[in-house]
């Protein structure tokens, strides 16, 4: 049982019995007084019939009565006494007792300055109640004036033992004793579940506050009561309600907010006005190199590996005004980062912080970076037959060459350039398209043995006039889907390239094989071998790369512009397919196409 409710039970049992008792004592006062005053009234209604029925006897005018006197009345005391059970004394005018039903009256005193006597003097009727050291009780003593004619002018008392009414007081003290221990029980009965009434409920409700501070919004007291308890289960349940929403909607703004902090393509850093770090999200955690749990809450000096950034933070936080800079990380690959500092200020211009924003422009100086050695490239590509051309038609133009063979020689010369700028002019525009998704995809089923063999036949001259042997492995009954023309496009670049590459004599060889993926999916691969000269390890990851040439000499006998696998790469990559290479010098190359059998359909945006 709780402090609190035992407090409240033993208040109760208390104050039950503290009424139990005080009813008691009132009870007993008035039970004991009512008794008293039964017996007063009897024995004032004795006294007025002795004083009608007794036969008084004449005590002389004056003087002392005579022995006869004090004989008769003692006598007759004693014989009323015996009748009334009580004690019977007759008392003259001037407070002398002539007759006494117990005690000689010659023995006696005065009894004019008794209670009683003088109560009846000036009222009509005497009481008094005092102890008897001579009966050793207390004793109910009334008294009343008395005259009878000229024979009797005095007093008559009457006095009777109280034992009998404190035995009766004492009797009903036991009964109400056994009556309030009974109360008591009852009472602490009573007052334990009055208190458990209270208590219980309260305690409840103590609980579930306890709970709720706990963050425990899902407690509820559901009290099923109408009064102010209940009342105020109902609103601490109402209390939790409101919280567990409100709460809900932090949740979701913070999950959100977390979310949006954590999908972010750039990286936030928000340091407090003490230098200490207060948010950092993923992309920041992996650009600089650390966690959030070992940043938060720390200094910014913590991010000491990157000096340059710790002193630019450090200026921003001291000069609170916006900032905008660029560095190089190392971690350990070199990453170009770009920062922008923010100040942070409350409606009262309270200084909060600085908030930096990172960015990796890593990709975007490097695009800048291909973009310009992209439109270097175009522009050597371009000049060099452009030169030719020019040249060489400045010679003719001059009239320097009479010889006619000389002349076909230069307009041949002019011719080839002119095809070869046009191709590069081609490849530079198809490129462009394709980078630009301006030309979509047109997906279809081919089949694929009558599809390879018409490439067969466009590049069957170029293989003869080097003695090289063709050869195309394609299963009979094997369709795709995939765009027609595109698919075309890969592999003639593919095997015009092998052929071009490979030394007269040499073989290419087409394999096409199904298989199925990892993930259940169908796909299809295409090796495309032959037995050239072969591509350095070095170059290998740059082959795919526009204008990029292994033997540039090469390239440009055979009349190549450095775009076709660039071309080929991008193509592969809007089939849902990947192309890889491997090589060994003096050996051969072979590039591997995984096209996927079927195309997804593109979803709608």
């Amino acid at each position: 049982m709780k402090p609190f409710r035992i407090r409240l039970t033993l208040i109760l049992m208390i104050l039950l019995g503290v009424l139990g008792l005080a009813a008691a004592l009132t009870m007993g006062q008035i039970f004991k007084s009512s008794h008293i005053q039964t017996l007063e009234d009897n024995m004032v209604r004795e006294i007025r019939l002795l004083e009608t029925t007794f036969d008084f006897r004449s005590t002389g005018t004056s003087g002392k009565p005579s022995e006869d006197i004090f004989k008769y009345y003692s006598q007759e005391a004693h014989e009323i006494g015996n009748l009334t059970d009580s004690r019977v004394t007759f008392i003259e005018k001037d407070g002398t007792v002539i007759g006494d039903s117990e005690s000689d009256p010659h023995a006696m005193n005065n009894h004019m300055d008794r209670e009683e006597i003088r109560a009846a003097s000036t009222t009509g009727v005497g009481s008094a109640i005092r102890y008897s050291a001579t009966l050793d009780k207390n004793m109910l003593y009334v008294a009343a004036p008395v005259q009878a004619g000229n024979v009797f002018n005095g007093y008559i008392r009457l006095s009777m033992s109280l034992e009998a009414v404190e035995i009766g007081v004492r009797n009903a003290w036991t009964v109400m004793g056994i009556s309030l221990l009974v109360l008591f029980l009852v009472a602490a009965v009573v007052s334990y579940r009055v208190a458990s009434g209270l208590t219980k409920p309260l305690e409840h409700i103590t609980v579930v506050a306890n709970r709720i501070s706990r963050l425990d919004y899902g407690a509820r007291v559901k009290l099923e009561r109408r009064d102010e308890i209940g009342e105020l289960g109902k609103a601490i349940d109402n209390m939790a309600d409101s919280l567990e929403k409100q709460l809900k909607i932090i949740r979701d703004n913070e999950d959100l907010l977390q979310s949006v902090l954590a999908n972010m393509t750039g990286g936030m850093l928000m340091v407090n006005s003490l230098g200490n770090v207060a948010l950092v999200n993923r992309f920041a955690e992996e650009v600089l190199g650390v966690t959030s749990k070992r940043l938060t809450g720390k200094s910014y000096h913590e991010l000491k590996r990157h000096y340059e950034l710790t002193k630019l933070l450090g200026e921003g936080l001291r000069r609170k005004e916006r900032i905008h800079d660029e560095q190089t990380l190392y971690d350990p690959e070199p990453r170009l980062i770009q920062i922008d500092g923010v100040p942070m200020f409350e409606d009262d211009d309270t200084y909060r912080g600085m908030l930096f924003l990172i960015q990796d422009i890593s990709n975007i100086r490097r695009l800048e970076r291909m973009r310009s050695e992209f439109v270097a490239n175009v522009s050597h590509e371009l000049k060099t037959p452009i030169a030719a051309v020019k040249g060489f038609a400045e010679t003719l133009l001059g009239g320097g060459v009479q010889d006619e063979q000389t002349s076909r020689a230069f307009l041949q010369i002019i011719y080839d350039e002119s095809e070869r700028l046009n191709r590069l002019i081609g490849d530079i525009l198809e490129l462009s398209k394709i980078e630009s998704k301006r030309s979509p995809l047109n997906f279809s089923p081919i089949h694929l043995q009558p599809f390879f063999d018409t490439i067969r036949e466009m590049l069957n001259s170029s293989a003869a006039k080097k003695n090289i042997t063709m050869e195309m492995n394609v299963p009979e009954e094997m369709f795709m889907e995939a765009d027609e023309d595109r698919l075309r496009q890969i592999f003639v670049n593919l095997i015009s390239n092998a052929v071009n590459y490979t030394q007269d004599g040499g073989k290419v060889r087409l394999t096409v094989e199904e298989k199925v993926s990892e993930n259940g999916e169908e796909r299809i691969l295409f090796h495309v071998r032959d037995t050239g000269m072969g591509i350095p390890k070095k170059d290998l990851p740059r082959i795919f790369e526009r204008f990029y040439r292994v033997d540039k000499a090469r390239s440009r006998i055979s009349g190549g512009t450095g775009l076709g696998l660039s071309i080929v790469k991008h193509l592969v990559d809007l089939h849902h397919g990947t192309v890889t290479v491997e090589s060994e010098v003096n050996i051969g190359t072979t590039f591997t196409v995984n096209l996927p059998l079927l195309q997804e359909d593109e979803p709608d945006i």
